[in-house]
Parts: structure tokens; C-alpha cells; sequence
């Protein structure tokens, strides 16, 4: 170890001290115990530029153990990614840089937003698949980077890890280097209260390869050679298990339970930069020349990151392709290719969502993904597009298995790299597996593409376990999530439409059973986010459905219309884009004149914002048939009409 190197691993372990403590909140110990693994990514082994912090072809860093999210932002701020001294001294403030946890977007060099655990290590598989699609379909010469992270006890304990890992040595992501930070602490005390797995066994069970350093956590050299020993394994996924000392050096509080989180205060400070050989009476040093050095080692990947661009714009290949899926945009003309359907068809919205994903793949290069073993079930099928293997990295075909929770982190992973926009599948009901992803997707504004299908009691047969009716109402209740129930085939159109022009992640709710394709469906309705489908003069009541119950109420629309009663009917698909809408635009839809009634065929949570009176189904389903579900339920016509009239008297 140099002095260079001494001294820039003291003052990380110094900054990892006093900025949980000025905050009074944080994680000191585990950034202390892994400043040297750190340092030794960031100074000799990532390629990466520091001046251009979002070069496609960089290297990628996911701290996976976001809690130790001090570590991270002292090797921003001294490797140059545009962090200040002043940033890390407001750790944990309102409106500060450096959040509790790395936030993608809200810190320039975070490259995922990580803190739930297992996380990062799904948005590595990810990351990966992303880099291998590229480098298959342009070439190494343009792409060709690794992607690093941090992971810790708990991350391998959460389930989302294992089914992470599975995944990924069964397809051969050779480019991820995962390093375990082995500490065998945990918040309630050591690891061994609940956990004796033998995770090297585990791991090379899964097709990785695993290089156990042992107790090298102060070894600079070792720790070096072990990370470049597992890039050199090009055909498989590469665990790096370290044991350190967690809260190291720390003459008191190191290696206990206590060190986990906001252990260490003036005394033990001191006397540990004292042991550091830092001045124990300064907070927050960063001696000059140590920055200075270390901004140039940010920048030592600039001549890398200039060659790199200049080998993209001699690119001889189909450039048009290349720049449309860096961009995340389809090929120009792309919207020509959208389907439409005739008036009078049936057709289940899960089919027509497939008939428009077909029709995208070949003009919206970065479209990719499949579903968790539901792919032609819930119509994630791509065709003719090949399957994504380590035989084949440029498949776009992508098959699951059925790891819910893992797809959905891997998804984020695939948007946050960029040059893909993944799509992925499974079962409305199993959207709770999926949910700490999704809420990571959407406070990421990752542009994930979520298809749901089966979306109500209309399953049928396979009874409550698979009949969502919650889950709707759970999704909208998420921030930034753009949830999409459309009415028919071309409200479904509309709806990818929106997600292919669009930031941020987008929940695609559609049927099993088939719905007749309405007169009146609009392209420019669904991006409102509700319209009037139906109009009535003089309308008495609004129907206002979703999904597969707004053919239900354009039926009971008609029932009421040959008694004598108007009834204007709404098709809602969006109430995230409804409510951008401004009030005169609101009420142009849905009359605060005229009594409202919504219909849907799921919990009635949240709907009285909108509407007067809600027909919902707020208890669980039954096995029988769909069609029968829903009608015992009161999604039929005839209660439809029979509440409209009530509310109407009333």
C-alpha cells in the first residue's frame, strides 16, 4: 500500500465517520470496513470518467448495501462526479445530494437507486443483460464494461438475491463482479443468529464462479488481484467474498452490532483518526493533495471514453438502429406500425397487447424482455427476435422463470443502463411479489414496462388465490407508476403508445377474457387519461368504467337510454394522466352537474375522488366461471342500471 493509498483509504473511513455523525443518523461501520475494497475499485480498477459521468460504455457501480450510501458519495466527491465537500457535509438534509440512500437521477455517478436489499444485485443481472444485448448487436468495440457492486449479508439473506443469482449464472453474465462484504454482523447482532448458509457453495451452485479472499479486507494488492482474477472469467457471473471487520479501525465499537448503523461519536472519532493518523480535531479533511490525485484518477478513463466515441461515429453498421436504441425511440415512422382493430371484434386486451408488442419489436430496437414462465399467457411473446442465452445475448426473448420479484428488479436494471427498454410479464395477482421493484422503478423513473394481465375475478376457475382485486388500487397508490387498464384492443394501442413516448415506468393492466373492441375508443382520450366514449344529451348520470367494464356499462348505457334515461358513458384508463388534467377540463369529462357512478371490477378504494357512488367488488372472489364471477358480483348490466337509477332518485 502506498501513502497515497493509506491515506486516501483514512480519509474516506474519516468522511464515513463524521457525516452520519454530524447528521446524527447513518451507517458508519460498514463504509469504514470496505474504504480499502472502495478505493480499489474507483483508483485502479472501473473505467470510467468522472468529467462525463453518463458514457454508455462505462463501467457501472451498484452499492447494493445502500444504507452505506457514505461510502459512495466520499469516492463521488473526491473522484470528481461534480459532489461537493459542502454536499457531504449536509448528508441526510432536506434537499441535499447525498439522501440517506443513493438515489439514481437526484446524485450525479449513483448509478441505481438502492437501500431495499437484494435490489442492487437484481439491477446488476440487469445492467448486464443490457451490456451483453449491446455488445451481441454492435460489437465490442462499442460495447464492452463490467458491472461492479457491493452486496452484504443482508442482500444474500432477502430471497429477491437468490432468485437474482439463479438467473444469472443460468444465462452466463460473465461482466458482473459481485464483491460480498463477508462482516457476519448484522442489526440484531452477529449473522449466526440466523444465518449459516456457505454462500460460495451456494453461489457456485448457481453457475457462478467465486473467489473467497479470505481475511484480505486491508489488503490493497489482494483485493485488486482478486477482482481482476474474476473479470478475466468472461463465462459466468463472479462472487468476490472479502471478510472484513466492520467499524475497522475503531478501538471500541468495531466488529459489533452496534457498528452497523450511527455508532460512532466524539470520543471513539477521535481516537480512531488518531489511530489513522488523520488530525483528530478536524472534521470532514480532505487533505489537498490526496483530492488532487484522485481527481485525476476520476478523469483517467476521459482518453478511454474519447475513443470510445470516436469508434461510435465511425460505426459503419445500421446506424439509425443504434442511435434509436441509445435514444430509446423507435425508428422514425415507428407509430406507423401500431395495429388497429375493427369495430365489433372480441378480442382479450392481453392479445391485442401482444399484437402491438409484435409490431414494435422490429421498429423500437431496445424493446426487450418476456415474462416470469406466463410469457404467452400474459402476451409477452417476441418473435423471430431470438432467445436471450449465454449462447445467444442478442436473444430479445427473455424467459423469467418464475422469479417475479427478480424480473422486476432486473427490468429497473435494463432501463437504468439504458439502451433497452424491457417488458415483462406475469399475473395481475403476482404483481405483489413484484411491488418493492416497482415502487424502486417508479421512484427511479425507470422506464420499465410492466404487463399485467388477468386482471380481475374474471379469471374465473382458479378462484381468489388467482383473482386480483386489490391490486389495482395498491398500484395507483404508488407515485410516478403510469397505470393502464384499457377498455378494448385500440384503447391498448393507445396505451403503449403513451408508454413508448413516455419517462417513467408504466403499469399495462389487461384481461384474460375477451371485450368487444367499442365505437368511439380514442387515442388522444387515453393520453387524458379519461374521455367521454359514449356521449348522451342531456345526460341524467356519468358511467365511468375501466378495463373490461366499460363494454358492461356502454351495455347498461343502452338499457338505460330505451327506458327513457340518458346516460353518458366514460371510458377512465388512466387516472394518473386524468389528473393532469386541469379542474374545466376535468368536469368537461365527468360533470360535477349530474350524479357519477364508476364501475370496476376490483376494490373501490380511492374512486370517491372522482365519482358519486362506486359499483367495486370489495371482498375476494370465487372458483366458477368468469363470466359468472363477475355477474354474482355485480359487474352486469342489469345492477348497473338498477344503481344508476337509485342514484338518479336520490
Amino acid at each position: 500500500m502506498t501513502d497515497f493509498d493509506a491515506r486516501a483509504v483514512s480519509t474516506i473511513r474519516g468522511l464515513a465517520m463524521d457525516a452520519p455523525h454530524a447528521a446524527r443518523s447513518g451507517h458508519q461501520g460498514t463504509a469504514m470496513a470496505l474504504a480499502p475494497l472502495a478505493h480499489v475499485l474507483f483508483s485502479r480498477v472501473m473505467t470510467y470518467d468522472a468529467g462525463r459521468a453518463d458514457w454508455l460504455d462505462r463501467d457501472r457501480f451498484v452499492l447494493s448495501a445502500g444504507h452505506a450510501s457514505i461510502l459512495q458519495y466520499s469516492l463521488l466527491h473526491l473522484a470528481g462526479f461534480g459532489l461537493s465537500l459542502d454536499d457531504i457535509k449536509d448528508f441526510r438534509q432536506w434537499g441535499s445530494a447525498t439522501p440517506g440512500h443513493p438515489e439514481v437521477g437526484h446524485t450525479a455517478g449513483v448509478e441505481v437507486t438502492t437501500g431495499p436489499l437484494g435490489q442492487g444485485v437484481a439491477n446488476m443481472v440487469g445492467m448486464a443483460v443490457a451490456e451483453a444485448q449491446l455488445r451481441s448487436r454492435y460489437g465490442s468495440e462499442i460495447f464492452d464494461h463490467n458491472v461492479f457492486g457491493i452486496c452484504g449479508d443482508g442482500d444474500l439473506s432477502e430471497g429477491l438475491s437468490h432468485e437474482a443469482a439463479s438467473l444469472a449464472g443460468h444465462l452466463g453474465l460473465g461482466k458482473i463482479v459481485l464483491c460480498y462484504d463477508d462482516n457476519h454482523i448484522t442489526i440484531d447482532g452477529e449473522t449466526e443468529l440466523a444465518l449459516t448458509d456457505d454462500a460460495a457453495t451456494r453461489f457456485r451452485s448457481y453457475g457462478w464462479h467465486v473467489e473467497e479472499l479470505g481475511d484480505v479486507g486491508e489488503d490493497l494488492d489482494a483485493l485488486e488481484a482478486g477482482l481482476r482474477r474474476a473479470m478475466a472469467v468472461t463465462d459466468k457471473p463472479s462472487l468476490v467474498i472479502i471478510r472484513t471487520i466492520i467499524g475497522t479501525p475503531a478501538p471500541d465499537s468495531a466488529n459489533t452490532a452496534e457498528a452497523h448503523g450511527y455508532a460512532f461519536f466524539d470520543e471513539e472519532i477521535a481516537a480512531t483518526k488518531t489511530l489513522m493518523g488523520v488530525p483528530a480535531d478536524k472534521t470532514f479533511y480532505v487533505p489537498d493533495d490526496v483530492l488532487d490525485e484522485y481527481r485525476k484518477l476520476g478523469l483517467r478513463g476521459a482518453e478511454a471514453r474519447a475513443g470510445w466515441e470516436g469508434r461510435v461515429a465511425e460505426f459503419a453498421g445500421d446506424r439509425a438502429t443504434l442511435e434509436a436504441q441509445l435514444s430509446g425511440t423507435g425508428l422514425p415512422g415507428w407509430e406507423e406500425a401500431l395495429p388497429t382493430f375493427d369495430v365489433g371484434e372480441s378480442i382479450a386486451t392481453r392479445k391485442a397487447s401482444n399484437g402491438v408488442l409484435q409490431a414494435l419489436v422490429p421498429v423500437v430496437p431496445g424493446l426487450t424482455g418476456g415474462g416470469a414462465d406466463l410469457t404467452g399467457n400474459t402476451g409477452t411473446v417476441i418473435k423471430d427476435e431470438g432467445v436471450f442465452s449465454a449462447a445467444n445475448p442478442g436473444g430479445r426473448q427473455i424467459y423469467f422463470g418464475i422469479r417475479e420479484h427478480a424480473m422486476g428488479a432486473i427490468a429497473n436494471g435494463m432501463a437504468l443502463h439504458g439502451g433497452a427498454i424491457p417488458v415483462v410479464g406475469t399475473f395481475l395477482v403476482f404483481a405483489d411479489y413484484m411491488r418493492a421493484a416497482v415502487r424502486l422503478a417508479a421512484l427511479s423513473e425507470a422506464r420499465s414496462v410492466f404487463v399485467w394481465s388477468h386482471d380481475s375475478v374474471g379469471v374465473g376457475e382458479d378462484g381468489p388465490t388467482h383473482q386480483p382485486v386489490e391490486q389495482v388500487a395498491s398500484l395507483r397508490a404508488i407515485p410516478n407508476l403510469r397505470v393502464m387498464r384499457p377498455a378494448d384492443a385500440n384503447e391498448t394501442v393507445a396505451a403503449w403508445k403513451i408508454a413508448m413516448e413516455s419517462g417513467g415506468p408504466t403499469a399495462m393492466i389487461t384481461t384474460r377474457q375477451n371485450v368487444p373492441v367499442l365505437e368511439g375508443t380514442s387515442a388522444e382520450g387515453v393520453a387524458q387519461g379519461a374521455y367521454v366514449l359514449h356521449p348522451a344529451d342531456d345526460a341524467a348520470i356519468t358511467l365511468v368504467g375501466t378495463g373490461s367494464e366499460v363494454s358492461v356499462c356502454v351495455e347498461a348505457a343502452d338499457a338505460l337510454a330505451a327506458s327513457g334515461i340518458a346516460a353518458r358513458v366514460v371510458s377512465m384508463p388512466c387516472w394518473e394522466l386524468f389528473e393532469q388534467l386541469d379542474a374545466h377540463a376535468q368536469a368537461a369529462v365527468i360533470p360535477r352537474t349530474t350524479p357519477s357512478l364508476a364501475i370496476e371490477a376490483g376494490s373501490s378504494m380511492g374512486w370517491h375522488r372522482w365519482v358519486d357512488d362506486v359499483i367495486g367488488i370489495d371482498r375476494f372472489g370465487a372458483s366458477a366461471p368468469g363470466d359468472t364471477v363477475l355477474s354474482e358480483l355485480g359487474i352486469n348490466a342489469d345492477n348497473i342500471v338498477a344503481r344508476a337509477r337509485a342514484l338518479i332518485e336520490s
